[in-house]
């Protein structure tokens, strides 16, 4: 039986990603419960990290072990990733140790070439171009809270990143209203959006003015303005994005149980307000634009 990687969400149609979220409810749902499984036993997960993280580390660690598997933290220090050995050659070998690979990296060619090489399945835990993990469990969050899919209204706000991308990958597969709302200079690269809208089955949009994507959004998304690897243009984005803050005002626009997420880790006071970020859930005496922010670590 081939293997399947997991590079894009686009490696998957709607059939196969409806099945992906009512296996993590269900086991979810078993280990709340107290019930506990050994699906993955015996079976070890290789976590190769160029680019830290607590919750996909975290995340994967916790989550082979609670189906009964384990799995084995690598860092550059120990496979010179490209450098003292070449992609081919580390994929090839590790196979043979264990069961499954995440990578964390920057290039999304070096987690192809990785694939390509490896007999096991290669999971893309996050590149420049591409972070599908995170949708896949955003997505996973709004089922679990009862959001419906099919025509849900997204204000994705900031820059047009890899988040952005895979939330236009989303797009592609459910029919969403998705509104991207980017300074000019940071939005995704115009094929991409012209893609997306292309083979969207529902609404793909690039605005500039935050308030329009806002009017009406159900879940209004953020991410850092600054990701790994751009520190150097911090201070330039600090002077562009802040009519992107996702703040108590803007959110006045949204629908009256706005959900808000956030990628994580969040900069309290750029991208997303205090306020905001550590309000209290939908469904509390005050209006819901005070949502409890959702992430991957919900899923």
């Amino acid at each position: 039986m081939p293997k399947t990687d997991f590079l894009s969400l686009r490696d998957f149609d709607r059939a196969e990603l409806d099945a992906i979220l009512a296996k993590a409810k269900k086991l979810k749902a078993q280990w709340r419960s107290g019930e506990t499984t050994a699906a993955l036993k015996g079976q070890v997960l290789g976590l190769i990290f160029h680019k830290p993280s607590l919750r996909t580390r975290v995340s994967f660690e916790v989550g082979m072990r609670q189906l009964g598997g384990d799995a084995l933290y690598i860092t550059d220090k120990e496979i010179g990733f490209g450098k003292r050995e070449a992609i081919q050659d580390i994929g090839a070998v590790i196979s043979r140790y264990v069961n499954g690979l995440m990578i964390r990296t920057f290039a999304q060619d070096d987690v192809a070439a990785l694939a390509r090489a490896a007999d096991v399945p290669v999971i893309n835990g996050l590149t420049d171009a591409l972070h599908p993990c995170q949708v896949l469990c955003d997505l996973f969050t709004l089922v679990e809270k009862g959001v419906e899919l099919d025509g849900l209204r997204i204000a994705y706000l900031g820059d047009g990143n890899n988040l952005a991308r895979s939330w236009m990958h989303a797009a592609m597969i459910y029919p969403l209203d998705l509104r991207l709302a980017c300074p000019e200079g940071f939005e995704p690269a115009g094929e991409e959006i012209e893609r997306a809208q292309q083979q969207a089955p529902g609404k793909v949009r690039l605005l500039r003015d935050p308030r329009e994507a806002v009017s009406g959004a159900q879940v209004v998304y953020t991410d850092t303005w600054t990701s790994m690897g751009q520190e150097a243009e911090t201070e330039r984005r600090r002077q562009v994005f802040p009519p992107y803050q996702v703040n108590a005002a803007l959110l006045q626009d949204a629908d009256a149980m706005v959900k808000v997420m956030h990628c994580l880790p969040a900069h309290r006071g750029d991208e997303i307000t205090a306020e905001v970020l550590m309000a209290s859930a939908p469904g509390s005496s005050e209006r819901s634009s005070r949502p409890q922010p959702s992430a991957r670590s919900s899923a």
